[in-house]
């Protein structure tokens, strides 16, 4: 018995109250299909568009591979022209995708394209979101978001699978301490229950997104994506009403995040080994 994986509650349109009564509060992710029909970005967004815009641009590319403890978390892979790079995922399976590209600031005009879901939400963040590009193949580890926000991924040209799980399982999917990710050892598509015992029965779920569809992902849940096609999304971020996740948010951020880099730097492998070690630990006892 692998994951206990359930389709995540899908509509075509939802109210505010309604939204935050059975989303928000209990933390249960959304699908909401074609919600982006109503943006200019609908039509507008097609890969030969953004060439145009940010063709010359060069772009930090990320892989499959586990991380190097001897590099900074998050580094990347290789680099090449963003035009090269959406050729290559039109046209090619790719492992290779872009991580948090900060678009809107080469391209502001873009920021006329779309517009926040503010019907069913508010506090929304970034003035110049983040968009994210993969090609065929190309997976998101799993993690859920160190500043703890609401996201609302809009999917575009292309089509992934996403697995999302609540924090109490947080130990049963090997969760290494002092980050807000999981042990890579294990496929998250496909488990070996076997190796990773922790696993078995730890339930989730999970839903296919298209051009098109908006996925809302609550405040701390874990989520894992695969790329099935060549595609890139919209991440648009909002604060939790909480203020304890709020302060939990800060702490990830200016405590957790530099104590686990320090400790990385003066440590390398030795302390991904502990981080590794701990995380097989916690999730063996969690079972006992």
């Amino acid at each position: 018995m692998g994951f206990n994986l359930i389709g995540v509650d899908t509509v075509e349109e939802i109210d505010k109250r309604t939204f935050q009564e059975e989303y928000v509060k209990p933390r249960r992710p959304l699908l909401i299909k074609q919600y982006a029909k109503r943006w200019k970005a609908y039509e507008k967004w097609t890969p030969e568009y953004l060439k145009s815009i940010c063709g010359e641009k060069t772009v930090p590319l990320y892989d499959n591979s586990k991380a190097d403890p001897s590099k900074p978390i998050n580094a990347s892979a290789t680099s090449m022209l963003f035009r090269d790079y959406i050729d290559l995922i039109c046209s090619l399976p790719s492992e290779l995708r872009i991580f948090f590209f900060e678009i809107f600031k080469e391209a502001p005009q873009l920021l006329n394209d779309y517009e926040n879901p503010s019907e069913i939400m508010s506090g929304f963040l970034d003035k110049f979101p983040s968009m994210f590009f993969g090609g065929k193949g190309s997976r998101v580890f799993l993690h859920y978001d160190i500043d703890l926000p609401h996201i609302f991924q809009v999917q575009f040209h292309g089509k992934k699978r996403v697995i999302l799980f609540d924090q109490k399982w947080s130990k049963r999917l090997y969760r290494l301490p002092f980050s807000t990710y999981a042990l890579e050892d294990y496929e998250v598509a496909n488990p070996d229950i076997e190796k990773f015992p922790a696993l078995a029965g730890v339930e989730g779920t999970e839903c296919f997104v298209e051009h098109g569809d908006m996925l809302y992902i609550p405040s701390g849940v874990w989520h894992y994506m695969e790329y099935l096609e060549g595609g890139f999304a919209i991440s648009l971020r909002a604060w939790d009403s909480s203020i304890a996740t709020k302060i939990n948010g800060l702490y990830n951020l200016t405590v957790m995040r530099k104590l686990d880099s320090f400790l990385k730097t003066q440590f390398k492998g030795k302390y991904m080994d502990f981080k590794e070690r701990m995380a097989v630990e916690n999730a063996e006892r969690s079972i006992r």
